[in-house]
């Protein structure tokens, strides 16, 4: 079908005598073969159009486009006044102009690399620090980069702070967020400074205002399951559920093998060993590879969404979108949400995944299981980790248990 069939004759106008006019088909062409809904399609369409008739008073080059797309959205969309119904959406809009970026390089044209600012270009230091001499993760170092921002902003990115705007930024984070969240922020303030040591600054009197407050981690009890709780988590899927078969069998791995909503995302058909029954964890917290025994309960639930209702795919993931874009693998939005709607079918208050992977614990303690088991089956790399599930250890906590001061028993 030619895309400007699909157009309004002011959209199609404004895009055929444009720039941006012969990647109009091709942009079309990648949204029917990702799976898009036909108004989905055209709505996106009309969001080009209002970037092209933006862009033709611009008169950019189209390796700049990457920039001109984020002073579209920032600047103009707020004060855009264009006739002809436009999206004016932020997030409409720059999911429709996300696809024109992908289609432009795919042609050949290579972006020209925007010039970067003394903060942005701090931070990306400290990044690859973070990366290459620390091996910290990407969600890691991104939370950490968040953190510290604002502290570098401070100076312009041209120097350390000073004690007055360190002890300012540190009152300010730290009168906001709770005392577990604080030693996160301390810890990236601290690994900041460090950084900067490495670079041959003299930081230690700012590192030693960095004092991370209160919290005793091993203080509060582990939240998990009952075994009920448990039975109408996994009994909260009923058959008319918009992809019951992919929630079924992701809520089965977290609840069997305690995975992590990023383990789970990561799980490629490659991965399990039907004949072994087994599963390969590799792309873990923990930066190694585990294999773990894979419960039949789990495996039948994987095996009935991967014949049943996984649509056909180029990709290796097991778990994938079911609308568009078509043929990629979820993310852990999904995980969760999947996760805290069978909680609130099955009238549980719980919103965290987590609290899947405590019971998992809980459970094997209480059938018999020690600390150093636990530790294996979730991968801990310390057994120090694990020490926070010897409070749910009720079995033994019972056999120690001294009599209550006056308890006639």
């Amino acid at each position: 079908m030619d895309a400007f069939d699909a157009l309004t004759p002011l959209a199609s106008s404004r895009l055929r005598g444009g720039d941006l006019g012969p990647f109009v088909q091709p942009y079309w062409d990648r949204l029917c073969e990702l799976r898009y809904a036909r108004h989905t399609v055209r709505l996106y369409l009309n969001c080009l159009a209002h970037f092209a008739h933006w862009a033709e008073r611009q008169r950019f080059e189209l390796s700049a486009v990457d920039h001109e797309i984020e002073r579209f959205i920032g600047q103009h969309l707020q004060r855009c006044k264009c006739t002809g119904g436009v999206q004016r959406t932020p997030h409409c809009v720059r999911a429709a102009l996300k696809h024109l970026k992908v289609v432009i390089a795919e042609s050949g044209v290579q972006f020209t690399s925007q010039q970067l600012g003394p903060v942005d270009e701090q931070l990306l230091e400290f990044d690859r620090h973070l990366r290459q001499l620390k091996g910290l993760s990407y969600s890691t170092r991104r939370r950490r980069l968040a953190i510290v921002r604002p502290l570098v902003m401070m100076t312009n990115g041209l120097g350390l702070p000073t004690p007055e705007q360190l002890r300012q930024f540190l009152h300010q984070e730290l009168s906001r967020v709770s005392a577990a969240s604080a030693g996160v922020t301390t810890s990236a303030v601290r690994s900041y400074l460090r950084f900067r040591a490495f670079e041959g600054h003299r930081v230690d009197r700012l590192l030693a205002m960095v004092a991370s407050p209160a919290s005793w981690r091993l203080a509060p009890l582990p939240q998990t399951l009952t075994q009920g709780e448990l039975e109408r988590l996994l009994d909260a899927f009923p058959p008319d559920l918009p992809s019951r078969l992919r929630c079924y069998a992701i809520v089965r791995c977290l609840v069997d093998l305690g995975l992590r909503s990023s383990e789970v995302i990561a799980l490629d058909l490659d991965d399990i060993d039907w004949s072994a029954g087994t599963v390969r964890i590799c792309k873990a917290k923990s930066r190694r590879v585990d294999v773990l025994p894979l419960p039949q309960a789990t495996g039948a639930a994987i095996a009935d969404y991967l014949r049943y209702e996984r649509p056909e795919v180029t990709g290796r993931r097991i778990f994938v979108r079911h609308v568009a874009p078509a043929d990629t693998a979820v993310t852990a939005s999904v995980v969760r949400r999947a996760v805290r709607e069978a909680y609130r079918r099955a009238g549980l208050t719980h919103t965290r995944v987590h609290i899947l992977r405590h019971t998992l614990a809980g459970r094997l303690l209480n059938t018999g299981g020690t600390l150093k088991e636990v530790a294996d089956v979730l991968r801990h790399r310390e057994l120090d980790t694990s020490l926070i599930y010897a409070k749910v250890d009720f079995v033994r906590l019972g056999a120690v248990a001294m009599p209550w001061p006056g308890d006639r028993s």
